[in-house]
């Protein structure tokens, strides 16, 4: 690795060290199409580099996870997604930062955990407080009227919604803080795999919300983060 290129190249990994100084945000490692030892080498070499910032192992299955930890031990399971063994892991998680913001992860259903734990995790991982209510979707519209006070209280809200996705307007028109809107794949036939939820959410009535793509939890976590660095740094 040099100042140069501050990239340390591994069999087809080219492990990015300096990313957090870019961005912000460190590189992670995705696990979904990896082997067990592309993770583990993934996670040791980020432990191992330039700089402390968080080192995460997304949606990582059970073989991935136990090379990853075994390489690097001492990881905390941020995550599990139980039904499908998908865990997001941890290293190095920032010290909670006092009057850095909060966010709030809001989920229409239960099926919508998965990708709200994954959204939470990562804003965990650096630093910020982060609160998660499940299940007040709009066909009971009371239960979201319900949380109208940690609303008005959180810096930075992000709700996780299938079906059609209407949580995120809703939302929208009932705080003043940074929306971050994400679409699941949860819902039936109609629902097209979270593409009617995401097509819902960028045509939102209610203006200024930002959507990621479908079941994206971790991109949820990200654009929170930035959206908190930006208020801290106002």
């Amino acid at each position: 690795m040099s100042e140069q290129a501050p990239v340390t190249e591994l069999p087809e990994l080219r492990i990015d060290h300096l990313r957090e100084a870019r961005t912000g945000l460190a590189e992670a490692v995705y696990g979904p199409g990896k082997t067990p030892d592309q993770c583990a080498a993934a996670v040791a070499e980020l432990l191992a580099g330039p700089g402390d910032g968080p080192v995460l192992l997304t949606r990582a299955d059970p073989a991935q996870a136990a090379a990853a930890t075994a390489a690097a031990p001492g990881a905390a399971v941020a995550s599990y997604d139980e039904g499908q063994e998908l865990r997001t892991l941890l290293w190095r998680a920032r010290e909670r930062r006092e009057h850095a913001g909060s966010v709030l992860v809001l989920t229409a259903g239960t099926g919508d955990l998965p990708v709200a734990r994954e959204a939470a995790a990562v804003v965990e991982a650096y630093g910020h407080e982060v609160a998660l209510v499940a299940d007040v979707g709009v066909a009971g519209l009371h239960r979201v009227l319900g949380q109208q006070d940690r609303l008005a209280a959180a810096d930075v809200v992000v709700v996780v919604a299938g079906m059609e996705g209407a949580l995120a307007s809703v939302v929208g028109g009932l705080t003043r803080a940074p929306v971050v809107a994400v679409p699941t794949s949860t819902g039936y036939g109609a629902g097209l795999e979270g593409v009617t939820a995401l097509l819902g959410m960028l045509a939102s009535c209610s203006p200024g919300i930002t959507a990621v793509g479908i079941d994206n939890g971790f991109g949820a976590g990200c654009a929170a983060v930035r959206f908190l660095g930006a208020r801290v740094d106002a």
